[in-house]
């Protein structure tokens, strides 16, 4: 690692050190364009991740927010998978009955088209108000839900709420510390409030070498310890932290730290040493990983294997641009028929139905996300398509 600090943007120490780059990576991984040339020339910027060793916190430090645009052509929804529609459900159900949200009013930031917010709602007959910029005016199944296409900033903190919700948000502020002041401010005047957050887990990504869900979309990538640490330091009281969905996101639940001070102080964990080795570790692991794919594409191309890949989101996007991967892989199969006809950022791959390979007859398909192993078998089985699934 470089010696030269950069200060943390969530516990403010100067203790975050580079330690590894990937340059020209698609700006908007889930933004998929018309056609194959816009694909080809979407917009681009560097991975630069450091790493906090007080706060356990990993951050791009070449990010820059001007160069991101939510709007509509964002899309990012995994509601389409049975696999993600169980946990999704059963996470609602389990947020409605503790916090017995019933006839309550729930606020999601970073709603995206609604999906999860519409469980809640209909879980509990509760009312919704959705904050996200890419809202494209579709509407929701369930009427009593609102949606306001912003972002959500001071002037929607008086908006009161019995719970606020943000999943797969906090990765995409640049500020976090900032957007945990506006969620204090917000909660004065209703201390009691939970507030549910759900972002990636960094840690599954260091220790099982989960490179392909880096994208530069997400300047932070949060911890255990560091999303603690940003909720403790930012005046809320941490309830639960969880890891979940086979490890691969992290959740936190929170109130408002009492006024008076009688919570105690708030004190950030401070054992990151597991994560310092994984850290140190990264890069070069990183650089072997990669060169096993190339090899393998490399086999697959000189035996005449006809390839494709399944899941056209954001580790698949990573997978194909880290690799530069091009005609060897021309198709990208995903569930979600929004994604149809469209083509992935940077790489320029078609995305297509999965009946799309009742006709293409592939011999491999490469999985990005083993969590979907079963059910993508259980698709290639009911279309009669006898090809070989390896997880990424």
């Amino acid at each position: 690692m470089r010696q030269q600090p950069i200060p943390c943007p969530i516990c403010a120490a100067n203790t975050l050190q580079p330690f590894f780059t990937v340059r020209q990576v698609p700006v908007l991984a889930n933004v998929l364009w018309a056609d194959r040339r816009a694909a080809l020339n979407a917009a681009r910027g560097d991975l630069r991740l450091a790493f906090c060793g007080s706060c356990g916190h990993l951050y791009n430090y070449a990010f820059d927010p001007a160069r991101l645009d939510y709007n509509a052509a964002y899309e990012n929804s995994l509601h389409f998978s049975p696999r993600f529609q169980v946990y999704a459900q059963t996470l609602a159900a389990d947020l409605v009955e503790r916090y017995h949200l019933y006839g309550k009013k729930i606020v999601e930031i970073g709603s995206g088209k609604g999906d999860f917010l519409c469980l809640l709602c209909q879980a509990g007959g509760n009312q919704g108000v959705g904050f996200d910029p890419s809202y494209d005016g579709s509407g929701s199944p369930y009427a009593g839900i609102r949606f306001v296409p912003e972002y959500f900033s001071e002037r929607h903190a008086a908006e009161a709420a019995d719970f606020i919700v943000a999943r797969h948000t906090l990765e995409h502020i640049p500020q976090p510390a900032r957007f945990v002041a506006v969620l204090r401010r917000a909660l004065y005047a209703r201390p009691a409030t939970p507030v549910f957050i759900e972002v990636p887990n960094a840690r599954h990504t260091l220790n099982t070498l989960a490179i392909w869900d880096l994208i530069y979309e997400h300047v932070s990538y949060f911890t255990p310890p560091s999303l603690t640490c940003l909720f403790t330091l930012g005046g809320f009281t941490v309830r639960r932290v969880a890891e979940t969905y086979e490890g691969q996101f992290l959740t936190l639940e929170a109130t408002l730290a009492p006024q008076d001070g009688s919570a105690g102080p708030a004190l950030c964990p401070l054992d990151v040493d597991e994560l310092t080795h994984s850290v140190e570790r990264f890069a070069a692991r990183f650089a072997e990983k990669t060169a096993l794919w190339r090899a393998r594409l490399a086999a697959f191309r000189a035996e005449k294997h006809r390839v494709v890949l399944w899941g056209a989101g954001s580790k698949g996007i990573s997978f194909l641009n880290f690799l530069q991967v091009r005609e060897e892989i021309p198709y990208v199969v995903d569930i979600n028929p929004r994604k149809h006809g469209r083509f992935i950022s940077g790489s320029g791959q078609e995305i297509v139905p999965p009946e799309f390979l009742r006709y293409y007859r592939p011999d491999l398909v490469i999985l990005m996300n083993p969590i979907y192993q079963a059910e993508v078998e259980q698709t290639l089985a009911e279309l009669g398509v006898m090809a070989e699934v390896m997880p990424a």
